[in-house]
This record gives structure tokens, C-alpha cells and sequence, in this order.
């Protein structure tokens, strides 16, 4: 009996190696593998979507970016640090304001300033 539970057990040892080396892969290398086509087929609908939808947006981005492209450059140009800025608020009446900071804002990060 203990013979056979030997011949058993260096079968299993002796055989492992060649069951996990299907075509030269791993089982470990195989099963990231699985997994990843799987991931690949759940995402597949979700990417095409997605392209479908940058394709709907490509020619509207171009137009605003042939239209609004100088401007935004002046801008850039005028604006050499931003952190220098407060953010930009919206008035009610449509107007947009940046403000700069003072020397005193500037100097303390947070953005408080001492009374």
C-alpha cells in the first residue's frame, strides 16, 4: 500500500512540471493571461463607445481650438504663474475675474493672511 501512495506522489511531483508548462507559459503566466482577455472582452463594448463618441467630438474640439487657440496663447503669454492668481470667479453678469495675489498672500501658501 505505502507503494503505491510513493508511485502516487513522484507521479504528481515529476508530472507538475509538465502540466504547468503548456507551450512554454507558466500556469501563473497563463492565468494573467486569462484574466486580461477577460478584462479586454468586458471593456471591448465600453471602448467602442468611447470611440464612437471621440469621433462624434473631433470636429467640434478642432473648430474650438482653431477659434480659441490664439486667444488662450496671448492669455498664457500675459499669465506667467498661475499660482501667482487667485482662482478665477464669474460675476452675475457674465464677466470673469482673476485677481492677483498681494506680496503678503504670496508669501504664505495657504492663502490666509495674518491681522
Amino acid at each position: 500500500m505505502k507503494q503505491i501512495y510513493t508511485l502516487v506522489a513522484v507521479s504528481i511531483f515529476t508530472a507538475s512540471p509538465v502540466f504547468s508548462q503548456e507551450s512554454g507559459t507558466t500556469l501563473m503566466e497563463r492565468g494573467a493571461r486569462l484574466f486580461l482577455e477577460g478584462i479586454m472582452r468586458e471593456v471591448e463594448p465600453a471602448m467602442k463607445d468611447l470611440k464612437g463618441l471621440g469621433d462624434t467630438l473631433q470636429p467640434a474640439l478642432r473648430d474650438f481650438v482653431r477659434e480659441m487657440g490664439p486667444a488662450l496663447g496671448e492669455i498664457l503669454e500675459k499669465i506667467e504663474d498661475f499660482s501667482s492668481y487667485h482662482p478665477p470667479v464669474m460675476l452675475p453678469n457674465g464677466d470673469i475675474i482673476m485677481r492677483k495675489k498681494t506680496p503678503k498672500e504670496m508669501e504664505n501658501p495657504d492663502g490666509e493672511t495674518e491681522t
